[in-house]
């Protein structure tokens, strides 16, 4: 599958659907409809998009770069020297954020996706960058010879997320892209299996119809979503309640797993 290199890329909002099932100790799942963000975040530093409100207060929808990474003012900065710092110096290419906004000033962004590209547009390396509603954050870095759109990428579970699940196993992690149109418009897939020592436990998916970022395009998905963040915060809890009501184990908050060898090695996190 062709890496999506672009010499003009546009932001892109995606609309699609959120995925999630757990196997054991009983079976549960949910299937939401969704709508996302997908930011080239160098092509934005010349040219801003008109339709996105950025680091400015007020508004319905917004992005601020403090809502990543180490919460300064430009999250691509702080991307950079991490991937530096893990080795990575060729991912001078695009940087494709897949993440939620801010709606009326609130974020909540359980997983956002680093999509980071050399120079010739293959993929350098990709970045799960995963919070908690406990307010805490870890990144996982996913890079190597094997790294490619549509191949699994493996990763040692380090981050306590879920009080239904311990910090334990591991990731697989999947992700596909293809191409409808020169500014990196199509579609993106993002799949995420956590296996214990048991076997395969969560399958987890959020994928969507990429198109440029336009008003008329945001007005549409807030007029199916208007309260998108807000809605994934009341959908975590009562997933959380329906789970209680199983008897699923309830483990609460625990700190991180002792560090493994791994082929995608987590970055620094705050």
């Amino acid at each position: 599958m062709t890496a999506p290199a672009t010499p003009t890329p546009e932001a892109q909002l995606g609309i699609g659907r959120v995925r999630h099932q757990r196997l054991r100790p009983v079976g549960h799942g949910f299937d939401y409809p969704t709508w996302f963000l997908m930011l080239p975040l160098r092509a934005l530093r010349e040219r801003p998009n008109p339709a996105l409100r950025r680091n400015r207060r007020g508004g319905w929808v917004s992005f601020h770069d403090a809502d990543h990474g180490d919460g300064r003012a430009d999250c691509l900065a702080w991307l950079d020297e991490q991937l530096r710092a893990q080795g990575i110096t060729d991912a001078t290419g695009e940087v494709w954020l897949h993440t939620y906004p801010r709606i009326v000033g609130v974020a909540f962004k359980p997983v956002s996706f680093w999509h980071c590209h050399r120079a010739d547009g293959t993929l350098a390396a990709i970045v799960a960058e995963v919070n908690n509603t406990f307010g805490g954050r870890h990144c996982y870095l996913l890079a190597g010879a094997d790294l490619a759109y549509g191949r699994e990428l493996a990763a040692a579970k380090q981050f306590h997320v879920s009080p239904f699940c311990t910090v334990a196993g591991g990731y697989r992690f999947r992700f596909m892209r293809t191409l409808a149109g020169a500014a990196g418009a199509g579609r993106t897939v993002a799949r995420i299996e956590h296996d214990d020592a048991q076997g395969p436990l969560l399958l987890t998916s959020v994928s969507g119809e990429l198109d440029t970022l336009t008003p008329q395009r945001l007005r549409h998905a807030l007029w199916r979503m208007p309260l998108l963040t807000l809605g994934v915060i009341a959908r975590i809890h009562w997933q959380a309640l329906r789970l209680l009501l199983k008897r699923v184990p309830f483990f609460g908050k625990t700190p991180p797993a002792a560090d493994t060898a791994t082929a995608a090695p987590a970055l620094p996190s705050h």
